[in-house]
């Protein structure tokens, strides 16, 4: 059995926007807005508390890191590591943006249910954005190049032993489901704070054991 730290996986959803301040849903395939300036200075004022040495984010245990392109995450990424002499290597890409909400970019709950009152994004997906399966593909493909990273610390002694997604609300929540292998739809039950920051690591020592170990740490 593998004596090195079990691997770890880091999600962290971005800071405050204006649509996720008032209840909007905002695509990130399709809007970029930007943090609010009290989201700013939230991260600001967390970034001390768990990045640097020996604290929760410690660049020198990360091995991967995807940020979404929407300037929100980026912008928390950066943020959060600017103290930094540079930020960690990082892979911006689109695999971690939001959930699409295609004819529904922009609107209010209220506003959704106005068009269809029995609609729900966790059994109906998003008609002209990305569908429930579209969704579990995407994020379940994300999920198995992490276990994939994390296998080869565990076992092979490759590479070191964090992992890190700065993403969004719906997107974190369907990870967090979907790594401890549970349907996209109890990602409902899974409540996401901005700046909020997931822990998915696993039971036991064990990679065939996924589990959610820290929910919204440090959210503000």
């Amino acid at each position: 059995m593998s004596k090195r730290p079990v691997p770890r996986l880091f999600v962290i959803r971005h800071g405050q926007t204006e649509w996720s301040q008032n209840g909007r849903h905002a695509s990130t395939g399709r809007t970029d807005i930007p943090l609010t300036e009290h989201g700013i200075e939230a991260i600001k004022q967390l970034a001390p508390k768990i990045v640097g040495p020996g604290k929760l984010l410690d660049a020198e245990n990360l091995c991967h890191v995807w940020v979404s392109p929407r300037q929100r995450a980026h912008k928390t990424f950066e943020l959060l590591f600017e103290s930094l002499d540079e930020l960690p290597p990082h892979k911006v890409c689109e695999d971690v943006r939001e959930w699409d909400y295609g004819n529904y970019e922009g609107l209010t709950s209220e506003e959704i249910k106005e068009k269809d009152k029995y609609w729900s994004i966790w059994k109906d997906g998003c008609p002209g954005g990305e569908s429930v399966e579209e969704m579990t593909k995407r994020v379940d493909a994300v999920i198995s190049e992490v276990h994939e990273i994390h296998r080869k610390y565990f076992e092979e002694g490759e590479g070191r032993r964090d992992a890190l997604i700065v993403a969004h609300g719906h997107f974190s929540r369907v990870l967090i489901s979907r790594w401890v292998e549970f349907p996209l739809c109890l990602g409902t039950h899974f409540n996401v704070e901005p700046a909020g920051i997931s822990l998915l690591t696993y039971n036991h020592r064990n990679l065939k054991e996924p589990s959610l170990t820290g929910l919204n740490l440090y959210a503000m």
